[in-house]
């Protein structure tokens, strides 16, 4: 396979600039289109980290599993952790051993979260309609052992489809991209349209009961908590009873949308830099994007909520803005992956949380949260509490209706945080 060395980054299909990448010294370069900073269009596109100059810039802070050398709003483009394994079994089956962080990219290319795209395209073959049994089998298969992935029934082209239906939804457990046609209910390849004739989800796949209960029905339960708490979230729904469906909400009137996580936006690494990883620095993001004061409000609503339901994988990832580029500004974007993110089989003496709350991350009370909503004027901080207690019950109610074991259903009302 040939070296990528330069490759065109693109939204709304307009050029950018151009992605460099130097392998040896794994630094990466970029260079705005001078047409496109003389144009002024999207000013805010990339409002942190990149200067708006036609001189080369040079990015060599930026290594680690998290960035790959990449300024950090492009690496927000690549797979993660999940989309990573398929990626691999998928070069493995090729006999691809290792390629560049700017090849990656190039295979992502038009496929990604988001709006960014990439050139030139590693080019992939059309996938026909998809039946997510056979992807699942597919799945269950990747994630055994690795003497068990290289079987004649695990060939490159199953592993292909799952790729290119996978490849950047991010996270560790099993997710596929896939658009719904609205009236004949088709289900196809996330990555081959993007109009509105179709609803676009990221799929959450059970793969089967060997943990005692279904993580995906519980994270549809909490879907269905944070709505009646008042959280923003796309429209969800169970597929078959087991698989936890979301719109995407960079997929929106037929049309992509520019979203970055707090760790693209910043460069903050929500894997190894807990200094940087606290709830006032997400607020802080927001203040400095400019969005208006109900989303930070809605922020609030999210850490309570998160803090009182035990979602104590709320890490700087999982926190996205959008952007709006008709208006050239940004907002807060819905909320996504709120579950209880420990195994309610285990006890635990003690629990940290991604994100610290007025410098702690285990032990918070009503003191942490105010001081929180001190800093950040917001409006109304106790009647937020109550709203979010108020739902408290309802897991129980909500749960057993959805068919959680008991067991499972008492041990994560136990640990549900009185405040």
């Amino acid at each position: 396979m040939a070296r990528d060395k330069v490759i065109n980054v693109l939204a709304f299909r307009t050029e950018l600039g151009k992605l460099g990448y130097d392998l040896d010294s794994q630094k990466s370069f970029f260079q705005y289109n001078p047409d496109f900073l003389d144009s002024g269009e999207y000013s805010k596109l990339f409002p942190f980290i990149f200067k708006r100059t036609k001189s080369v810039q040079v990015f060599k802070e930026y290594q680690g599993d998290t960035f790959q050398g990449l300024p950090p709003m492009i690496a927000d483009s690549l797979p993660d952790a999940f989309g990573n394994i398929i990626f691999q079994e998928w070069l493995d089956a090729r006999g691809i051993q290792k390629i560049t962080p700017l090849e990656q990219l190039a295979y992502v290319a038009d496929r990604g979260m988001g709006a960014l795209e990439y050139q030139p395209i590693k080019e992939l073959p059309t996938s026909s309609q998809i039946n997510l049994d056979e992807v699942i089998q597919v799945l269950e298969k990747v994630l055994k052992l690795k003497e068990d992935t290289t079987g004649e029934n695990l060939n490159e082209l199953a592993l292909l489809n799952v790729f290119k239906i996978g490849t950047s939804a991010g996270g560790a457990r099993p997710k596929i991209l896939i658009s719904e046609h609205k009236e004949t209910g088709e289900i196809i390849a996330g990555d081959r349209v993007v109009t509105n004739d179709y609803n676009h989800y990221l799929v959450k796949l059970h793969l089967d009961d060997s943990e005692g209960y279904n993580k995906e029905v519980v994270e549809y339960a909490y879907y269905l908590l944070a709505q009646e708490a008042g959280i923003d979230m796309m429209s969800s729904k169970l597929i078959e009873n087991k698989h936890f469906a979301t719109l995407r909400y960079d997929r929106q009137n037929g049309e992509k949308q520019h979203v970055l996580t707090v760790t693209g936006l910043t460069g903050w690494d929500f894997k190894s830099q807990p200094e940087n990883s606290s709830y006032e620095n997400v607020f802080r993001v927001a203040l400095s994007l400019g969005v208006p004061h109900k989303d930070i409000q809605q922020l609030f609503k999210r850490m309570v909520f998160n803090l009182i339901f035990r979602n104590v994988d709320d890490h700087l990832k999982n926190h996205s803005f959008i952007y709006n580029r008709d208006k050239d500004n940004w907002s807060l974007g819905s909320a996504y992956d709120i579950t209880y993110a420990l195994n309610p089989l285990i006890t635990f003496k003690a629990t940290s949380r991604a994100l610290s709350i007025n410098g702690r991350r285990t032990e918070i009370g009503l003191k942490d949260i105010l001081v929180v909503a001190e800093e950040f004027a917001i409006k109304n901080p106790k009647g937020i509490l109550e709203d979010v207690h108020n739902v408290i019950p309802r897991w129980s109610e909500i749960a057993t209706e959805l068919g959680v074991p008991r067991n499972i259903v008492e041990k994560i009302a136990q640990d549900l945080v009185q405040l």
